[in-house]
């Protein structure tokens, strides 16, 4: 799995690099849709995927703003909500599902893109290979000293200890890495921006646990034999390309 990562980022062009990105949009989607669905939310669905995939298209190659994508693509799924037949406060969690979508999903892999068209396909690999040690990291100091739960009622696995190794770990290793692919950052700033890729790795592993447990699902799909869908493999992703693309621009 990550050596197909690995090599579709080294090889493909940004504008190839996109239709993953898009393909992957769409799986994630689909994932999200289904559950938010279970939770008893009801996004228009192809009003949504159009403003999730326009969104991603945008980041990296902005033919129209992202702006005027999110816009239009708000009116659309508030459109499509006003003429289901579901009344009340239902119809707030509609909308709000729908536009979570977009930013949740599009936006950050659009940034995945723009990551590699602004510093080069080695700091895609760079920012892919921080969220992996960190996570790494993460298993093993929770397993080894794991002790106090870090979110008991979003997933109660993960700990305090856990997210230490994490925040010492990554940091370093992108120091290190960063100083051979990213040229023109200092240390401190390659230090900051791990202890933040963390962070948010972290928070974002923990938004998607929150909402499979809201659902009552253990995985986002079964897509991925032993590995559960592609939101669950690029849950700390979807937070951590942002900050590292406003980082490098």
């Amino acid at each position: 799995m990550a050596s197909v990562a690995v090599a579709l980022v080294w090889f493909l062009t940004p504008s190839a690099l996109l239709i993953v990105a898009l393909l992957l949009a769409t799986v994630a989607f689909t994932e999200y849709a289904r559950i938010v669905d279970v939770i008893g939310a009801k996004v228009p669905w192809w009003t949504t995927l159009a403003a999730t995939l326009g969104a991603c298209a945008m980041v990296p190659f902005p033919w129209v703003s992202v702006e005027v994508v999110i816009v239009i693509g708000l009116i659309a799924m508030a459109a499509n909500v006003l003429m289901s037949d579901r009344v009340g406060a239902p119809t707030l969690a509609d909308t709000a599902a729908a536009v979570l979508a977009p930013v949740y999903i599009g936006l950050p892999l659009g940034a995945l893109v723009a990551i590699d068209l602004a510093a080069g396909r080695e700091a895609v690999l760079v920012l892919m290979g921080t969220v992996a040690v960190s996570d790494t990291a993460q298993y093993y100091s929770g397993r080894t000293f794991g002790r106090r739960q870090l979110a008991p009622l979003r997933s109660p696995k993960k700990t305090i200890e856990g997210a230490v190794g994490g925040l010492v770990v990554a940091p370093a290793v992108l120091i290190v890495a960063g100083n051979a692919w990213l040229p023109g950052m200092d240390p401190l700033r390659l230090g900051l921006l791990g202890v933040l890729l963390v962070l948010a790795g972290i928070i974002g592993d923990l938004f998607e646990s929150m909402l499979k447990r809201a659902a009552g699902m253990k995985d986002s799909s079964h897509l991925i034999p032993g590995h559960g869908g592609v939101l669950d493999r690029i849950d700390a992703l979807l937070f951590c390309a942002p900050i590292f693309y406003f980082f490098i621009r």
